[in-house]
């Protein structure tokens, strides 16, 4: 295991900028209001021969351990507690407040080496702040610049006794969101983490769910709707088989974001649902399927992701079973680009039909990297087009002449044929939907691709 280290400090010194400055990758937000950090945030950073787990965390604040920053407070000091070591920042162009005094006398507390930070010391502007920070006395601070990378050196020398360093030509796993393209073929599936996305309106129940599947207060939960701003990775293992879950931000109606940091918010869980691999999208029972709902599973759908509808709530619902039927005919009414898409009814805040929720994900994620032979795929094509033959456009009959199956994840199928651009759009849902039934793959996003085919006698001249 690599040693952890925790970036601490109070509202607007940097953390974040530091955190993705040493992850190399813009993964958490960074804005110029205070407090756009709530839940941690762990990664792997790199610096120099020294590859270590970093927490960002939340500004520490104080409040009331029941308010919303109370329970952001107690998600800092949970990270303080597995880390190895503690990097303490300090903004060195405001200076010192009683807020980080406060804070460096908390810290005296934890027994935990301190690494003190005089963040934004690039110009004069931050030097006095940086002799200042001496009087907090945790040595001599570091004076660093997280934006532009000066100082790293410094803190590269710093962190040398608290993280081992790697042996020249280990390998650097920088396995994250998105690092994969989606429909690269691995021999590993099997072995690799599923990605899972859980996505949603704000106030769903997103957090409390992951909370529940892992057995613990990871992630910031409450009745405050739109607590979650970042979307969070979760390591999970479940029945032997390793997850990645990733709590994703709420998103309200397109015409309702206005507001920057939101908007920021909403781009990162668009972003967790193109590189996911399987998408949860949580429905209020208690307001089933509204138009953002739908226009959420549509976009996990068009982005060509395995869904997975889990209804929440369940544990409010006084006719579960007559409510469920009727659910359930709606789904299949409103998503018809997803026919047989599984719905699972669920509670997050009691737990109940939780494995029910994973053995749906496991089963979708099976069914997305499906690969059918091309014989087999031809055998359905001869039969399908004997069966009901493409209609003739302008006098002149459409031939499919062959199928093939170029990709996985989603499945990818091509049609050749000899006027793919006369093809109706109605036979083409009818190839579509004879590929589901045919093969098994209900729920599944099939893209479904034309092409005409090279005649072979084109460019030859006629004998004389």
């Amino acid at each position: 295991m690599s040693a952890s280290i925790a970036i601490i400090g109070r509202p607007n010194v940097g953390k974040s900028t530091l955190f993705n400055r040493l992850v190399g990758k813009r993964l958490a937000l960074v804005d110029d209001t205070p407090g756009v950090t709530r839940d941690r945030r762990e990664g792997e950073a790199r610096l120099g021969d020294l590859v270590f787990n970093i927490i960002d965390t939340a500004g520490l604040e104080e409040a009331d351990s029941r308010s919303l920053a109370g329970r952001m407070q107690a998600q800092t000091e949970a990270a303080i507690a597995e880390a190895n070591a503690v990097l303490f920042l300090v903004d060195a162009r405001a200076g010192l407040t009683p807020v980080d005094a406060h804070f460096a006398r908390f810290l005296r507390t934890v027994n935990k080496p301190i690494i003190l930070v005089a963040n934004k010391a690039e110009g004069r502007s931050g030097e006095h702040g940086v002799l200042d920070a001496f009087g907090l006395g945790f040595g001599e601070p570091i004076a660093l610049s997280a934006e532009h990378g000066e100082g790293l050196a410094d803190l590269y020398d710093a962190l040398r006794e608290h993280v081992d360093a790697v042996a020249e030509g280990d390998e650097f796993d920088d396995d994250d969101l998105g690092d994969r393209p989606e429909d690269e073929d691995d021999d590993d599936a099997e072995e690799r983490a599923i990605k899972i996305a859980i996505i949603g309106r704000p106030n769903a129940g997103k957090s409390t769910l992951i909370n529940k599947l892992i057995g613990e207060e990871r992630l910031l939960t409450g009745p405050e709707a739109g607590i979650t701003r970042d979307s969070i990775a979760v390591d999970w293992n479940w029945n032997g088989r390793a997850i990645r879950l990733f709590d994703t931000a709420g998103m309200r109606k397109k015409a309702r974001v206005n507001a920057k940091l939101e908007k920021l918010s909403v781009a990162d869980a668009l972003r967790a649902i193109k590189f996911a691999e399987v998408v949860v999208v949580m429905v209020d029972a208690t307001m089933p399927f509204e138009k953002q709902d739908l226009q959420i599973a549509d976009l996990a759908a068009r982005e060509g992701r395995a869904i997975v509808i889990a209804i929440n709530k369940w544990d409010l619902i006084e006719n579960p079973v007559d409510t469920r039927r009727e659910l359930q005919i709606e789904l299949d009414r409103l998503l018809p680009q997803v026919r047989g898409v599984p719905m699972v009814t669920l509670s997050g805040l009691t737990g109940s039909n939780l494995d029910r929720l994973m053995e749906a994900v496991t089963e979708v994620h099976r069914l997305w990297n499906t690969r059918i032979s091309t014989p087999r795929l031809n055998q359905w094509l001869f039969w399908i087009t004997h069966r009901h033959p493409p209609p003739a456009v302008g006098g002149r009959r459409v031939r499919l002449r062959y199928i093939t199956q170029p990709k996985a994840r989603p499945p990818h199928f091509v049609v050749f044929c000899s006027r793919a651009d006369a093809l109706p759009e109605s036979y083409r849902r009818y190839l579509l939907t004879g590929i589901r039934t045919e093969f098994g793959m209900p729920g599944i996003p099939l893209r479904l691709s034309y092409r005409k085919g090279e005649n072979p006698y084109a460019g030859k001249r006629k004998p004389n």
